[in-house]
């Protein structure tokens, strides 16, 4: 079995952080999101992983490598245009030969990773294998009908009006049958190859479409929520390590990476500070990540992610936030009174004032 991971996409709903760093690389628990995947891909013991990439190519490249740190062997194929998931197969085909393959959606994290899942695909051997989830509101993703005995029976892509809560997980199993659905596709009216339409032709087809519903945790961390939410999952799971010094009080599990230097200050756990970080007269609450060769100075913060070489100084209180590399936060100065601002594309501002 081979793989194919998809970290090809512009990130839009996590900007502007992504205008200058490709979404499946912001850190949970200062560990990209796309080192979750190829981990668990690893874990399931497939070897030969396909990195679909885009734009952001040399960046997910220099972060990757050829794969042996996470030991397996990585090819970059390069994705011209975002134009579907199924495209992403179809530019696949030379590297996926004939063989069974897993496609994961990089920008996705799973809870348990996917073993249980794999060895069910290569033991019984559909065609193709999806993953399924309850979610609030299913018009966000592709969604799955069963029928009473638990068959799938349809999907669509992002419905208007979807006839099930029942979406489907960033993970995909197929074998060399797909091939055939991804090159009778024609453009969505979103202007993409859908992999829902090429799962749809399988059924249409009469060939064996399986699905799990998952009751363990899935996000698409494709918003800053998410992303905070993901984070605090991460961190619950953490085990205390590192040292601080004895003017600092530290409450629960906190990971105290190398060369952190942490003075005068209350932290409170979950959380970790990554290497180089220096933490002085603050307060760092649960669930909180700061990444390498942070600056955080008499100030507050919670239930939050920084990324490396941000400086916080003389802030009361920061608490859901997620904040760039190389981001300066300071107080405004007292008179006159106003907020001075320098703010990407497409940025969220709250003020209380």
């Amino acid at each position: 079995m081979k793989a194919i991971v998809l970290a090809g996409g512009s990130g839009t709903r996590l900007r502007p952080i992504t205008h200058t760093q490709a979404k499946q690389l912001v850190p949970v628990a200062n560990k990209p999101v796309l080192f979750y995947g190829l981990e668990a891909i690893a874990q399931a013991g497939v070897r030969e992983v396909g990195i679909i990439v885009g734009d952001t190519q040399a960046e997910i490249e220099a972060a990757v490598g050829d794969g042996s740190a996470f030991g397996i062997d990585v090819t970059y194929l390069r994705q011209e245009a975002p134009l579907g998931l199924a495209h992403a197969v179809l530019i696949a085909r030379d590297f996926l030969g004939d063989d069974d393959f897993v496609m994961y959606l990089g920008d996705n994290f799973i809870v348990g990773g996917i073993d249980d899942i794999v060895a069910t695909f290569t033991a019984q051997r559909p065609d193709a294998q999806i993953m399924l989830t309850k979610v609030p509101d299913p018009r966000q993703f592709g969604v799955a009908e069963l029928d009473t005995d638990g068959r799938v029976v349809r999907l669509e892509e992002k419905p208007k009006e979807p006839k099930s809560d029942l979406a489907l997980v960033g993970v995909y199993l197929f074998t060399k049958a797909v091939h055939e659905a991804v090159a009778r596709l024609e453009p969505s009216w979103r202007g993409e190859l859908e992999i829902t339409e090429a799962i749809q032709w399988l059924l249409d087809a009469g060939l064996r479409v399986d699905s799990t519903v998952i009751s363990g945790y899935w996000k698409d961390t494709g918003n800053v929520s998410d992303m905070l939410e993901v984070n605090r999952l991460v961190l619950e799971s953490i085990e205390s390590r590192g040292h601080v010094d004895e003017s600092t009080e530290v409450i629960g599990r906190v990971v105290v990476e190398e060369g952190a230097t942490i003075t005068g200050s209350r932290i409170v756990g979950p959380a970790i500070i990554g290497a180089g970080s220096v933490i002085r007269d603050s307060y760092i609450g649960p669930f909180t990540s700061i990444a390498d060769d942070c600056h955080v100075i008499g100030s507050e913060i919670e239930y939050s992610i920084v990324l490396r070489e941000a400086s916080i100084v003389g802030v009361g209180r920061i608490e859901a936030s997620l904040i760039g590399r190389g981001v300066e936060v300071t107080p405004a100065a007292h008179a006159p009174r106003a907020h001075r601002l320098v703010l990407g594309d497409h940025s969220k501002v709250q003020i209380s004032s």
